[in-house]
């Protein structure tokens, strides 16, 4: 069975009920004897894994006329009368 504890408990032992609810227990706030909430553990939340930068690094190369790849035939497409 749950542990009830009204608001005035509650915010008196704020500290100490928010470390039980870590411990795994749940709890229930109530006001003047009615249930209001439950409070209970967040499930712990998977680590990620970080992100590994440059792993294809040396995987490939790149043209040292990159920026100027095809640019004759884009220069045609765009100014030429639709004939390549």
């Amino acid at each position: 069975m749950e542990t009830t504890v009204n608001i005035h408990e509650a915010k008196t032992h704020l500290s100490r009920l928010v470390e039980r609810a870590a411990q795994g227990e749940s709890f229930i706030i109530a006001k003047a004897g009615k249930p209001m909430v439950r409070v209970v553990p967040l499930q712990p939340v998977p680590a990620r894994q970080p992100q590994r930068l440059g792993f294809m690094r040396g995987m490939g190369q790149v043209p040292d006329d990159f920026d100027t790849l095809d640019a004759k035939e884009i220069e045609d497409m765009f100014y030429s009368d639709g004939k390549l």
